[in-house]
């Protein structure tokens, strides 16, 4: 059983040491279509937790080895947030973590349980996972208990952000032909919108799924990410390839004016001239570079 895991280099949070919350099986309130990890009934609980002893112990004696360490990632096989002691736990973390952040990667639904909210505003970033801002989708993707209405969901983490101090993520993984349509992210749109988080990371399924569903194209991914207005958003899936973009300073404006464009997509689909046009424009001043949630934007600058 292993409860401390890495460091691992994370594309979107850097240097990430991993705590996993349940080791020993799968515990989730979920059932996501997507998941990675086998199909299973949904639990509301953790059940033989280990102890906030033991995790500590496990974490103090990797941060004596590993200095470089940008980010403390709580996670499970499931659900961190149904951890029965997360409050301890974030609390005696931040004593022992000096300048490394504490991030949790979440399903969102802890927002709902007033402890559990409490508990994870004293995080440094909190990435929420929302699949479809409509109720029947969600329901199909996520597969939840059927009291999980997704427009609670929404209004909470609204509510959640509102009082966060930290910076706040929220995850779309787009399944096809159950959230890949324009409908659908006008939608998530809206809900983002009220949400407000610090950033938007889509992604699509990149690894064999626990139910038989499929990801989307990277250019379907590119379409729907520009529905997505007034947050700065990460096409986060590893399907890149493809043909290499080739962007002049001006496409390059306009482009940063729509979607800022994140240091993963330029890497990853810009051409060697379209990276150099990108340098120009940092240099003349026209576009600037802002770090956004552990990853680095490029955005127009406002007096242009």
């Amino acid at each position: 059983m292993s409860i401390v895991f890495g460091p691992v280099s994370s594309r979107r949070f850097g240097i990430s040491l991993g705590i996993d919350l349940s080791p020993d099986k799968k515990s989730c309130n979920f059932d996501c279509v997507y998941c990675e990890l086998t199909a299973s009934k949904t639990v509301d609980k953790i059940s033989n937790p280990i102890s906030v002893d033991e995790i500590l112990k496990e974490v103090s004696a990797v941060l004596k080895i590993h200095k470089d360490i940008d980010v403390i990632t709580l996670t499970a096989n499931g659900e961190p947030t149904l951890y029965p002691n997360l409050k301890e736990l974030i609390y005696r973390l931040n004593l022992i973590k000096d300048s490394t952040k504490l991030l949790i990667l979440s399903n969102g639904t802890g927002v709902l349980n007033s402890k559990i909210y409490d508990a994870i505003l004293a995080l440094d970033i909190v990435k929420f996972s929302l699949d479809s801002a409509i109720q029947k989708t969600f329901r199909k993707i996520d597969r939840g208990d059927k009291n999980f209405i997704v427009s609670d969901l929404i209004e909470k983490m609204s509510e959640f952000r509102k009082e966060f101090r930290g910076e706040l993520v929220l995850e779309i993984l787009v399944v096809k032909g159950l959230n890949d349509t324009k409908d659908e992210f006008e939608a998530l749109n809206f809900a983002i919108n009220k949400i407000s988080p610090s950033r938007v990371d889509i992604s699509t399924i990149d690894r064999p799924p626990a139910y038989p569903v499929k990801g989307v194209s990277r250019d379907t991914l590119e379409e729907l990410a520009n529905c997505i207005i007034n947050t700065p958003c990460v096409i986060a899936s590893a399907k890149y390839g493809g043909t290499m973009l080739d962007f002049t300073k001006e496409e390059l404006l306009e482009l940063s004016c729509r979607r800022p464009q994140s240091e993963i997509d330029v890497k990853n689909s810009f051409s060697e001239s379209s990276k150099r046009n990108l340098n120009e424009l940092i240099k003349e001043g026209k576009i600037y570079e802002a770090n956004v949630g552990g990853v680095k934007f490029y955005k127009i600058s406002r007096f242009e």
